[in-house]
């Protein structure tokens, strides 16, 4: 069976989709509908930006997630059994399975762009990257800590999870990862603030409003959901869990085992970079992955 997956935000570069817009008249076609959609041309920051203008907080999930669709939109027979996103890649997989528009899609993914920029702002936070620690040793790390928030927020592969929260918070665990549970690497990121923690809060409850006014229809085939991990074709409970996902942690690794349980032997993704290739790899060496 088929897996297609979709990525996040960090996977963009300058020059994204230009190939694209220049060889399909549909492509095109859907640039400029987001263009259009988002008040800006988007399509000039991705064909001709730097890094620094691509790192603009109203550019990087847009470029990103137009990227991801209207490749996978112009692919011929592009037919997949199951799909999944990592964070912001989930609303492409929701594109892409038909659960929801193409124009909804631009329009929410520019909305949740602006929340989590807010949410930022209002709670300042950070992440820090774990390398080779169990999973259970992060979490009781980071329930121990009771001065601040920290906690779990992505399960990228066995071995590799990502923390957020406060920055003080952060930086007590990351001591105590490396000193005291013998961590490879305990390494804070160079990102705008603590994503898919508490923190972002004020970012959930603005999107709620956005999602909760979007009509979603039953996918084509199954989304396996960053905040459970399990498929769902039920319109209802793919926007309880979309929704969730700003506060809750990614099971990237749980998805993928749950997507291979279910049947997946072939993982394709689709969208700027290879980050989700070699997740996949390393979460199930089983199977193929292009």
């Amino acid at each position: 069976m088929k897996a297609y997956v979709f990525p996040g935000q960090g996977s963009q570069f300058p020059g994204m989709g230009k190939d694209l817009y220049d060889s399909n008249p549909k492509a095109k076609e859907l640039f400029e509908k987001a263009n259009e959609i988002l008040g800006f041309r988007i399509t000039d920051v991705m064909f001709n930006g730097t890094d620094e203008d691509l790192r603009q907080t109203k550019v990087t999930q847009p470029a990103v997630f137009l990227h991801s669709v209207i490749t996978a939109l112009t692919t011929p027979d592009l037919k997949p059994d199951m799909v999944a996103g990592h964070s912001l890649g989930e609303f492409s997989a929701l594109v892409v399975s038909g659960a929801i528009s193409f124009e909804a899609g631009v329009s929410l993914v520019s909305q949740r762009a602006l929340a989590m920029q807010r949410a930022c702002e209002i709670n300042p936070g950070t992440m820090a990257a774990v390398i080779a620690l169990p999973d259970d040793v992060v979490e009781e790390v980071c329930a121990s800590i009771t001065d601040g928030v920290v906690v779990p927020a992505n399960y990228n592969c066995p071995g590799q999870l990502v923390i957020s929260g406060a920055e003080n918070a952060i930086d007590k665990a990351c001591v105590i990862l490396k000193e005291e549970k013998n961590a490879k690497r305990a390494l804070k990121l160079v990102v705008g603030g603590a994503f898919h923690s508490p923190l972002m809060e004020p970012a959930r409850q603005q999107l709620e409003t956005a999602i909760a006014a979007t009509e979603f229809a039953v996918p084509s085939c199954p989304i396996y959901q960053n905040v459970d991990a399990k498929p769902s074709t039920d319109p209802e409970k793919i926007k309880a869990n979309l929704i969730a996902q700003l506060t809750s942690p990614v099971r990237w690794t749980q998805t993928v085992q749950n997507m291979v349980a279910d049947g997946a032997d072939y993982f394709k993704e689709i969208g700027p970079g290879k980050v989700l290739k070699g997740l996949v790899a390393k979460i199930d060496k089983t199977v193929t992955v292009e």
